[in-house]
């Protein structure tokens, strides 16, 4: 993984945002301006250049395309710099109704940019400690960021799901013995998981419990958990496990237990953080527990991911915004962060070297 920043960036036809070349810096860039202007656009824009997909759900071209563009296409052009390499890296997305082309350096490719982002919003928070769904997918996109054979694993596993669980409702002649037969490779891949969580979570908590000191400045134990059943067993039980319950599984017609039910739980002084913590509290754990997965990436790839930042301020009071502001001056990685809250404005304004960025109406003006 590259230590890549981002120097410039131009879209063109990407919802409301206009043709702006903006020029951003290494350290903290702040963009600010009313809602409804394209600051979280611009942050979208982005982010669809290095993963080709957008953090905003059930979202493509017929919603990226501006409804003023006379070409019915969106080209986002940026330039980065490579920090190890001492050298600049263009890279340009084109996309079209039939498919994106992507170009580095001028070059058609098919590779993506070797950079990683790390985006936050305002209600990743809530969702987080709302919905254990929400806390599993978050553990298997950053896992499998880091971790190339878990992604692989998981991938194969939820293969394997899919299948058993077409097996179980539609119940075609033979299949239990079908089922038996594909729970050898379910059990394989189960532990296989298992196991990569355990280590992530042992390797993440460390980072947790000393960026939460470092964000917040505060005397509290901050750690993540994992809640399975198969954490103490091997393949041979997990097996055994599924073969005692396929009758369970028939009656309701798909698989009713497995890692895919796992839990993750985030603990505030070694209570639930979303049972005894405020909205403020849980957003600090939250932020820590993003922070501490960032220095676990460094440590992994000798490099940071660019932090983007969508207007985080809510439940915060001025003190830890503060605070918050205060590490980020201090850290070694790219941030993007936006904001329509004056306060939180204010605590940025009165860092050196800061890039301010103001936007409206989908332009973007650097404030000197």
């Amino acid at each position: 993984m590259n230590q890549l920043k981002l120097q410039k960036l131009q879209v063109t036809n990407f919802r409301n945002l206009q043709s702006d070349v903006v020029n951003f810096s290494p350290g903290i860039n702040c963009i600010f301006g009313k809602n409804g202007n394209g600051k979280t656009n611009l942050l979208e824009a982005l982010f669809y250049l290095i993963h080709r997909k957008s953090f905003r759900k059930n979202t493509g071209f017929p919603q990226f395309l501006s409804l003023d563009g006379e070409n019915p296409e969106v080209v986002i052009n940026s330039l980065f710099s490579d920090i190890q390499a001492d050298e600049k890296i263009s890279f340009t997305g084109k996309i079209e109704r039939n498919g994106p082309q992507w170009s580095l350096n001028g070059k058609t490719t098919k590779k993506k940019l070797s950079v990683e982002t790390i985006f936050i919003n305002p209600f990743d928070s809530y969702s987080f400690h709302q919905q254990a769904s929400e806390r599993r997918a978050w553990v298997d996109h950053h896992l499998a960021v880091l971790n190339l054979e878990y992604k692989k694993n998981l991938s194969k596993f939820n293969q394997v799901l899919r299948l058993r669980n077409t097996l179980l409702s539609k119940r075609p002649t033979g299949f239990k013995d079908q089922i038996l037969a594909l729970d050898e490779q379910f059990a394989l891949y189960s532990e296989s998981i298992v196991k990569f969580r355990e280590a992530f979570i042992s390797e993440l908590n460390p980072f947790c419990f000393h960026s939460f000191q470092e964000v917040f400045s505060e005397e509290h134990l901050l750690k993540i958990t994992m809640k399975s059943s198969f954490a103490k067993q091997n393949r041979e039980q997990i097996r055994d496990f599924y073969a005692k319950n396929i009758a369970k599984d028939e009656a309701i017609g798909h698989t009713h237990y497995g890692i895919h039910r796992d839990d993750f739980i985030m603990l505030f002084d070694e209570k639930n953080a979303f049972e005894f913590c405020s909205l403020g509290q849980q957003k600090m754990a939250y932020l820590s527990l993003i922070f501490a997965y960032i220095e676990l990436f460094r440590y992994k790839f000798k490099a940071y991911p660019i932090v983007l930042i969508d207007d985080v301020s809510g439940e915060l009071d001025s003190q830890r915004w503060s605070k918050l502001v205060e590490y980020l001056n201090k850290q070694n990685f790219q941030v993007l962060i936006t904001t329509a809250n004056e306060g939180f404005r204010d605590e940025l304004e009165r860092l050196a070297n800061i890039q301010q960025i103001m936007v409206t109406g989908g332009h973007f003006q650097i404030v000197q």
